[in-house]
């Protein structure tokens, strides 16, 4: 609990320090709800001449997007989120903006990564920065494809929006601020990128119970022969997440410390691939 509170607040910080620092005063917009606050409040502005604070436009439209995540992603998650907007609306109020560089390409390059950073590190310990995260994180569990993908998809209004209603320039630098976000999420959030585990054991039946035992994988079990020792040999194949990679790892050499893993990047799997709902479900069964 006391990480995931630093993390909040570090994320708060941090994508405050990007929007204020570097995104706002070259009018390059954000992802997700906090580049739709910065256009309500650039619009607001242009229409009425009031100035309303970046941070209280991201917690208000953050309210109906909370009650999603209540149901579809569960009550801790949705907590840390909302204390995670709060901070960062907070922290938008409390840091001032301010031009650090004129160079609209760093910018939206440094503006992209402190958000990317932010956003990927809640994800990485089980909540989010609210908004549109909670809704890519939705649509992943879903479609089973990557949360930084989703957000580019779903960020692409975003860009159009600021092309119609600034310059197309900005619409550019917007799109480059977002790719470097969603770049920055994917290498941190791993929970869905996939990777296939070739496991070369002489204790099959004590290396597959130790898996068994940890994670919730099907595995293949495969003949095989050394062949320079001309050993009878067992060959064990299992898809796992990158998250799982270190768990399994561990389960294997505890049992054989001479077992010799292959792991192969998986692009794709088709067929049955239990997602963590559904191994929930099924530890739940077998308590």
């Amino acid at each position: 609990m006391l990480k995931r509170i630093v993390i909040l607040i570090l994320a708060g910080f941090m994508i405050s320090a990007g929007l204020n620092w570097f995104l706002v005063p070259a009018n390059i917009f954000s992802v997700g709800v906090n580049g739709i606050s910065q256009l309500l409040s650039s619009v607001i502005f242009e229409i009425t001449n009031i100035s309303i604070n970046t941070g209280i436009l991201i917690f208000l439209l953050n309210v109906p997007i909370a009650v999603l995540g209540w149901v579809k992603l569960g009550k801790s998650s949705t907590i840390y989120s909302l204390l995670t907007v709060v901070s960062i609306s907070l922290a938008a109020i409390i840091i001032p903006v301010q031009e650090i560089t004129d160079n609209p390409l760093m910018n939206a390059i440094a503006g992209g990564v402190l958000t990317g950073l932010a956003t990927g590190l809640t994800m990485k310990y089980g909540f989010s920065t609210g908004g549109m995260d909670i809704v890519s994180l939705v649509l992943s569990k879903t479609t089973g494809r990557t949360v930084g993908s989703l957000m580019f998809a779903i960020n692409v209004l975003i860009v159009v929006a600021a092309g119609f209603l600034f310059t197309w320039e900005a619409a550019l630098y917007t799109m480059i601020s977002i790719f470097c976000t969603t770049q920055v999420v994917d290498t941190i959030h791993t929970s869905h990128q996939k990777v296939t585990a070739l496991i070369t054991t002489s204790k099959p039946d004590a290396v597959t119970k130790s898996i068994q035992k940890d994670l919730v994988r099907g595995m293949t079990i495969l003949p095989g022969t050394g062949a320079y020792s001309r050993k009878e040999l067992t060959v064990l194949m299992i898809v796992v997440t990158r998250y799982e990679l270190y768990t399994l790892e561990q389960a294997v050499y505890i049992m054989d410390e001479h077992a010799f893993i292959n792991i192969i990047p998986t692009q794709t799997v088709m067929g049955q691939f239990w997602n963590e709902d559904q191994q929930k479900k099924i530890k739940d069964t077998m308590n």
